[in-house]
């Protein structure tokens, strides 16, 4: 009991220091919008709105979890907040997770806010929304261990914004939603594999506008693959960088 007590408390204290700050909150209905109207506008032909959802959703989580959860831990662990939590008494695991799930819930409801604009413009019902929550909690769980593990090796914030930079940006071109997978150079489709975006992105169009490239199971199973990786990865750098 008192460790989800610890737990709760960690997810409380971020929500509230972090995630429902104006500058977020904007963020999140600010970027949709400006994404939107920046296609609309540049493409020479008539675009459908439902074309570009999927896009948006997967961008505002992918960019909303890492950014956040990068730069937040960074700033804890430049105050030495951090480390008041590493000496807590609540396992490592489950400190981690909290931090996570704090991410993971930002994420998903930047995801939804495109979804909620756009239901004022065209019909939704036809879009498999079971499909769609359990590929943006995926994408979040995935975008958030890549934050975490971002954050274990940034020492500053603007270290982690760079870093996040790095990962993002190659994730966001080469996973298959501005240039299909089947029109990139082979070198190039074979790095797109090894994307957690490239799985997420597939479900998500699969759910709203079309069936997927891949089996829905194998998208599901990629991106559980890499939650485990990537928390096995995190998990060994904390307690190599962190504690030891």
């Amino acid at each position: 009991m008192k460790t989800w007590i610890a737990f709760w408390n960690i997810l409380k204290k971020d929500v509230r220091n972090y995630y429902l700050k104006p500058p977020n909150i904007s963020w999140g209905i600010i970027f949709p919008v400006s994404w939107t109207l920046m296609q609309l506008l540049r493409s020479p032909e008539h675009v459908e709105i439902i074309e570009l959802l999927p896009g948006l959703m997967a961008m505002s989580v992918l960019f909303g979890t890492t950014s956040m959860l990068a730069v937040t831990i960074t700033f804890e662990k430049k105050g030495r907040s951090f480390d008041r939590l590493l000496l807590a008494p609540i396992s490592l695991n489950m400190m981690v997770l909290a931090k996570l799930s704090g991410a993971v819930i930002f994420g998903i409801v930047n995801a939804f806010v495109p979804a909620v604009f756009a239901a004022f413009f065209i019909d939704l019902s036809k879009i498999n929304w079971a499909a769609v929550l359990a590929a943006i909690f995926l994408i979040a769980a995935t975008s958030a261990l890549i934050g975490l593990f971002i954050a274990v090796s940034a020492k500053e914030v603007f270290e982690a914004q760079t870093f996040s930079n790095f990962f993002r940006f190659p994730m966001l071109f080469l996973c298959g939603l501005f240039i299909p997978i089947s029109q990139l150079p082979a070198p190039l489709r074979l790095i797109s594999f090894c994307l957690p975006l490239t799985y997420g992105t597939d479900m998500l169009k699969g759910a709203i506008i079309g069936p997927p490239a891949f089996n829905i199971l194998l998208d599901i199973l990629a991106l559980l693959i890499f939650v485990l990786l990537l928390f096995h990865l995190c998990h060994r750098n904390i307690e190599r960088k962190w504690i030891l």
